[in-house]
């Protein structure tokens, strides 16, 4: 299948690959002990084998996104596979508020939701605001309400290892 992308991309040059969540085929690679985990390595090979062997003057681009850039295999960062690594790190409190803002309540405090300690990603943030959003509309509301953010908060952002403490 990765071989099928790149012959494709080559055939209708200009082209970009764009591979999103990479970590789930490129993960640093280990004594596989299930048929799963030698097939994402087996993926992985291919993927390299296809990047190595890859003309740079056909006008094909590769793109890959992920969050865990620390899960990644260290072939894959080698100089010659990637021409640019571009980190989009941790919104500050300005950009937390920026991506925060849509059609609030005047009821709904801000303040509180960017200087929680939480490290949460704008993408994380933008999925508190959807969720909050969505919990306005099922409840007919165009407005969103504080417990509407507590709502998306409480459903997007990772919980403290003491909530499951019960399990143990």
């Amino acid at each position: 299948m990765v071989r099928d992308v790149f012959r494709l991309a080559k055939e209708n040059a200009p082209a970009i690959i764009f591979i999103d969540e990479v970590d789930a085929i490129a993960t640093a690679r280990f004594d596989a002990q299930t048929g799963a985990d030698r097939e994402v390595q087996r993926i992985l090979m291919e993927l390299l084998n296809q990047m190595d062997g890859f003309d740079q003057t056909v006008n094909v681009k590769v793109i890959m996104a992920t969050n865990r850039a620390d899960t990644l295999d260290p072939a894959l960062l080698r100089p010659g596979r990637l021409d640019r690594k571009i980190e989009f790190p941790l919104p500050d409190r300005r950009q937390k508020r920026l991506v925060f803002q849509m059609n609030l309540s005047d009821e709904v405090d801000l303040e509180d939701y960017v200087s929680r300690p939480d490290k949460i990603s704008a993408a994380e943030i933008a999925a508190i605001c959807q969720e909050a959003g969505m919990h306005a509309v099922r409840k007919n509301r165009y407005v969103i309400l504080p417990k509407d953010f507590e709502k998306g908060y409480r459903t997007n952002v990772k919980k403290p290892d003491t909530d499951f403490e019960f399990y143990k």
